[in-house]
């Protein structure tokens, strides 16, 4: 079996990241927005989908300012009224943070990052795990998208890793 690079392993995880906020945020535009926009439960971190989505949109945009080398002091999201709006925002991150990955050589997962939360507070990281953490944050956020939307309409279609490799080589239909 031929070898997988760290950094294939991104890009595959990063692939799937997308496809995976895609399919959830197509179930939410389906629904509109009054029913994206209604509060489900303060139980969760977010109480509407909308607001749940526009969060990994957020932090998909924070993250990617400080892999570039800057520090916002606020994460953006809460301000988006609609899913349209935030469609456009995260299509345009999403465009740019392809281009980060793609861009990265091997020895860039190794490169610390520093920066400062929102708060002003000073940390750092590698580079590679910070870019892990992106994804899985995600995948946490997503979790409770799926249920919200489940609250709201039925289960929405899967957002497995296996699906979506499944899908990208034409062994399902997505």
């Amino acid at each position: 079996m031929a070898e997988v690079t760290a950094l294939e392993l991104l890009r595959g995880l990063y692939d799937y990241h997308r496809w995976a906020n895609h399919r959830l945020a197509d179930v939410a535009a389906g629904l509109g927005d009054a029913v994206a926009g209604r509060e489900v439960g303060a139980q969760f971190s977010f109480p509407t989908v909308r607001r749940m989505l526009a969060h990994i949109y957020g932090a998909d945009w924070v993250w990617l300012a400080r892999w570039k080398g800057t520090s916002p002091t606020a994460l953006p999201g809460a301000q988006i009224a609609t899913l349209a709006e935030l469609r456009t925002r995260w299509d345009a991150t999403e465009a740019e943070q392809r281009t980060f990955v793609d861009g990265l050589a091997a020895a860039d997962l190794a490169r610390v990052i520093e920066y400062r939360n929102t708060e002003g507070k000073p940390f750092h990281g590698v580079l590679g795990t910070l870019l892990q953490h992106v994804a899985n944050h995600a995948t946490h956020h997503r979790s409770e998208v799926a249920t919200m939307l489940t609250m709201l309409s039925g289960s929405p279609p899967s957002t497995d890793r296996v699906v979506h490799h499944l899908i990208q080589t034409g062994q399902l239909q997505g």
